[in-house]
């Protein structure tokens, strides 16, 4: 029996290369659990898939062939497969940047999907350890990283784009743009994401709904305190709704 699971294992279907898999699997889904809770793009579904496949596409590399070897008459190289991820996944990433009006998006989503890939290679290479200290690491990156840097840049230069909604109509832009610059807030870029409609029925004393069209716009500000400017922005009348649109 152990001499069987041993030939399984050999050939690349053992319960070996099943942990491996699993492995990817969990790391992967840990990743994109962050991506999915942080509202990216490339969330956990994502991030699973491409950890999973890219393990098997790792071991398919390494056990796929074995069955065509000859000693001294086909030899293959057992990295050819695997690095046609790293290709593969390139195109990916770039899928998920997006360029509006000068303003970059997806960078770090695009950089997560790379990392997945990579954490997925070592599971199914059996480089566990290197699996599990890259994953660690990421989220080091993503969640210290990015408090570190608002602390180091509260009191200097800061930057930081937010997503805005607002009642159109009413000349609430203006006011907008009026209060970043009593703040010495300067606009680096400005974005339409949408355009909504609305019923509002507090609007009218009689209760009645009334249609309101709803502007969201992204608004990317630089200068001192501009990381922290949430209270300021909603402070303005008209103002339905302000987030802080991280880096992705």
């Amino acid at each position: 029996m152990a001499h069987a699971a041993t030939l399984a294992g050999a050939g690349g279907q053992g319960w070996r290369q099943v942990d491996e898999l699993l492995l990817a699997f969990v790391l992967s889904s840990a990743i994109g659990l962050e991506r999915e809770l942080r509202g990216k793009s490339a969330g956990l579904r994502t991030q699973a898939i491409v950890g999973t496949a890219s393990a098997l596409l790792l071991l398919v590399s390494k056990y796929g062939f074995s069955d065509v070897l000859e000693a001294g008459t086909v030899v293959l190289d057992p990295s050819r497969v695997a690095a046609q991820i790293v290709t593969g996944v390139g195109f990916l990433g770039a899928g998920l940047i997006i360029t509006r009006q000068g303003s970059i998006r997806g960078l770090t989503t695009a950089a997560a999907v790379w990392e997945t890939a990579a954490i997925g290679m070592a599971a199914g290479a059996g480089l566990s350890i290197l699996a599990l200290v890259v994953t660690a690491l990421h989220f080091v990156v993503v969640l210290g990283y990015t408090r570190l840097t608002r602390r180091f840049t509260s009191g200097y230069r800061g930057r930081a784009s937010y997503s805005i909604t607002y009642v159109d109509g009413r000349g609430i832009l203006r006011d907008v743009l009026g209060a970043c610059t009593s703040h010495s807030w300067s606009v680096s870029a400005l974005g339409s994401s949408g355009v909504s409609v609305t019923d509002d029925a507090a609007a009218t004393h009689d209760d009645e709904a009334v249609r309101q069209r709803l502007v969201s716009l992204t608004l990317d500000l630089t200068g001192p305190g501009a990381d922290d400017a949430i209270a300021t922005l909603g402070g303005v009348e008209g103002v339905v709704r302000v987030e802080r649109a991280e880096d992705d």
